[in-house]
């Protein structure tokens, strides 16, 4: 019904828009705690293009600007906040369980691709393995670098639309489990011996933090961000071509590489102040409206189709493995669950829904979910990468358990 690229951008950006204003009353929020903002964001414009209302076409030219442009302009945005040194005075158990949440997903999808190998349909061929890499993308960071491991290498766009639904079904039941241990935390906690003390220094750290950097946002801030923003895309798409490729590494994986990498080099400066004025917030506008525009090329009927049941298993079975390990290295560290939930949740989920797991904790700790999530998306990339190879590997071997 609706074929007008400005059209269909002024129906998604009012739909996330009703969506936010909703989460802001108490019925909204009580819906939100149940069923998260993020699967309303997918799963609504899914429906909606599904039904004729928007365009379903992978190549509708919003959708191509969106994944172009506004993918690497929210990673600049989304890293140049990042706080090494912050995240780093988080205490070992923070950042050892956020790193065994990344180490589980890395190593945890070749594993579950090489026991149920056997279940991929013959004929998917290498989107197979594509389609993982770009969940794994996903699991390391979110939505945006979903789409920026999944075009580095070569899925397509139906395989992408297909892995979209597996990752919200699977990561969702995961986060759904994760809301309720906020309500059990002092009894694990207490049951692990665990130190919640540091949980209380990590408020104060974040807390203090953002006190010193906030400030109203202004007219020349605004400018800034997106200057920067577009600025080092543009520049990323011009060197890009440049570089040599691989069957990984593509051109948009050199465009993604170079803005996350040139985000996080500002980060050390007083550029990265600009948080304060709103950069991440701005940054999640795009981010959202890139989850929007991927879930509007979605198709509900691709997962139920019976050849797509074995990634379904894989993405389960590789779940099953993120937990494990997870839950096994905070048994080790005896570290509270906050940093265990709120560390895997930095990784499946990014910034869009870490902060959700963090403030169901405590209000106050959200910002430690926005900080974990940042160093998500700076590390997902190189992580995913790294994975990517990892299941082109079991791949291509003979190996098959079932």
């Amino acid at each position: 019904m609706i074929q007008d690229p400005m059209a269909v951008l002024a129906v998604l950006l009012s739909f996330l828009a009703l969506l936010f204003s909703l989460n802001a009353t108490a019925f909204g929020e009580r819906v939100f705690r149940v069923i998260p903002l993020l699967v309303f964001a997918y799963f609504v414009p899914t429906a909606l293009s599904n039904n004729g209302i928007i365009p379903v076409d992978h190549h509708f030219e919003l959708y191509v600007f969106v994944k172009t442009w506004l993918l690497p302009a929210s990673l600049v945005l989304l890293v140049l906040s990042v706080d090494v040194p912050a995240i780093l005075g988080l205490g070992r158990s923070a950042v050892a369980m956020f790193l065994a949440a990344t180490i589980s997903i890395v190593i945890g999808g070749p594993l579950a691709l090489l026991i149920l190998k056997g279940l991929v349909p013959s004929e998917m061929g290498d989107q197979a393995w594509k389609g993982l890499a770009a969940l794994c993308g996903s699991w390391i960071g979110g939505g945006a670098n979903f789409t920026a491991i999944g075009e580095s290498v070569g899925a397509t766009d139906s395989t992408l639309s297909l892995m979209v639904v597996i990752d919200v079904a699977i990561a969702n039941i995961w986060m759904a489990f994760l809301l309720g241990f906020a309500g059990r935390e002092k009894e694990m906690d207490a049951k692990m011996g665990a130190d919640r003390d540091a949980i209380d220094r990590v408020r104060e750290k974040v807390e203090s933090f953002h006190a010193e950097v906030a400030r109203p946002t202004n007219l020349p801030d605004l400018l800034s961000m997106l200057g920067l923003a577009f600025g080092i895309t543009a520049v990323a798409k011009w060197c890009a071509p440049n570089l040599p490729e691989s069957d990984i590494v593509s051109e948009f994986t050199w465009g993604i590489i170079i803005v996350t990498s040139a985000a996080m080099v500002l980060s050390f400066t007083r550029v990265r102040r600009l948080e304060g004025a709103g950069a991440s917030k701005l940054g999640s506008v795009f981010l959202y409206l890139l989850v929007a525009t991927i879930g509007a090329k979605a198709e509900f009927s691709k997962v139920l189709e019976p050849e797509n049941v074995g990634l379904l298993a894989i993405g389960a079975l590789w779940m099953c493995f993120h937990i494990i390990i997870l839950m096994g290295v905070r048994r080790l560290l005896k570290a509270p669950i906050f940093f265990a939930a709120v560390g895997s949740q930095a990784n499946v989920g990014g910034a869009a829904s870490a902060p959700i797991v963090a403030s169901a904790f405590h209000p106050a700790l959200a910002p430690v979910g926005v900080l974990l999530a940042v160093a998500g998306y700076v590390l997902g990339i190189y992580a995913a990468l790294l994975c990517a190879s990892l299941l082109s590997w079991v791949a291509r071997s003979n190996f098959v358990a079932f």
